[in-house]
């Protein structure tokens, strides 16, 4: 019986993304496939929408439909799960990829283009860890032409780990996987180091342990995404190369009321047996379940208005934010795409919070 495509995300699904993640599909499989332009439907049955959409314009011998269900994740979510099978998927079924998408070129955020998304590729593995993971650049502003340092350690990181990247041009001779401990340790040391008064991101290999120092209290908490991306794959990276002694996290600014046992960066160090320098981790309370299907909520609704405006009349959108943190980028008339700062005060939008 042939199979359907099924799509989870909590985003709204952009039909380039759709386009580039059926392409990819065809090469893996090796099937033939033919591509109209997509068109986005709502599903309904009764005159209700029932929280699925259908994806027309895609043509394969080998899929009878495709489908996209929005969901919630429990923590730390790729941005789209995929499933290639007949019935709607369950806890227990085994996506094809996990992939996680970014506007964000390192020209806008050397940490937010890598180091920011790494975690959820740590994290999935407690979950699927056989998945093919992804990570797509869909750019929204030209691809920097020198990569900074921090992205090209993230990405060969993220390549040791087994993560493919779509969307951005690589230069093979440059981007390539590490191959042993040492060649980690030592593009690190030759990294510029942090500012003065900051705390950097350095690897120190003895006999029996490795430290890594790295700040991870910020906001009154274990809360400081970037860095929790970085220490993540780090760590997860070291652990690929075998190293089978202890991983200490050093500098990291934290007390022990700070560790909670629901954290990501906590149940991350329990899979990878992190520990954290002069504290007890404690034994994480992981959520038995990666996701959860999502019918309630704002920004079903806005997700919704937006597909039908685009599928069914002539208008666009010009800036969208569906209930979330996705960088925004705001469309003049003349087809210029701004990228937007989330705050223009950033003490006092977090003082509202």
């Amino acid at each position: 019986m042939t199979k359907n495509l099924w799509f989870l995300t909590e985003e709204r699904p952009k039909k380039e993304v759709l386009q580039t993640i059926f392409q990819k599909f065809a090469k893996d499989y090796k099937y033939a496939v033919f591509i109209d332009p997509l068109r986005i439907f709502p599903v309904l049955e009764d005159g209700k929408f029932t929280f699925t959409y259908e994806v027309t314009g895609f043509r394969c011998n080998k899929v009878d439909k495709v489908f996209i269900k929005t969901v919630s994740g429990n923590s730390s979510f790729t941005d789209f799960l995929i499933f290639y099978q007949e019935h709607e998927p369950i806890q227990t079924d085994t996506p094809i990829y996990a992939i996680e998408e970014t506007k964000t070129d390192d020209k806008e955020s050397r940490n937010t283009g890598v180091y920011q998304r790494c975690s959820k590729f740590v994290f999935i593995q407690n979950y699927y860890p056989t998945v093919k993971k992804i990570m797509l650049y869909n750019l929204q502003v030209t691809q920097k032409v020198k990569s900074t340092e921090t992205y090209i350690f993230g990405t060969r990181l993220l390549l040791t780990l087994g993560v493919e990247i779509l969307g951005k041009k690589l230069d093979e001779s440059v981007f390539l996987p590490f191959q042993n401990i040492e060649e980690v340790i030592d593009l690190k040391a030759k990294m510029r180091k942090a500012p003065k008064g900051n705390v950097g991101i350095l690897l120190s290999k003895f006999a029996d342990k490795i430290e890594v120092s790295g700040r991870l209290y910020k906001s009154g908490g274990l809360s400081h995404d970037p860095n929790i991306g970085a220490l993540s794959i780090i760590c997860a990276v070291l652990r690929r190369l075998r190293w089978t002694e202890k991983l200490e996290i050093t500098q990291h600014g934290l007390q022990q009321k700070h560790v909670g046992k629901t954290n990501k960066f906590i149940q991350i160090a329990n899979k990878l047996d992190i520990s954290l320098q002069n504290l007890t981790i404690p034994k994480a309370e992981s959520n038995e379940n990666y996701w959860k299907y999502d019918t309630e909520g704002e920004k079903l609704g806005t997700i919704f208005i937006h597909l039908v405006v685009e599928n069914f009349t002539q208008g666009y959108s010009i800036f969208e934010n569906h209930a979330g943190s996705e960088k925004g980028y705001f469309i003049t008339k003349e087809g210029e795409i701004i990228p937007l700062a989330k705050y223009k005060d950033r003490t006092k939008y977090k003082s509202r919070r």
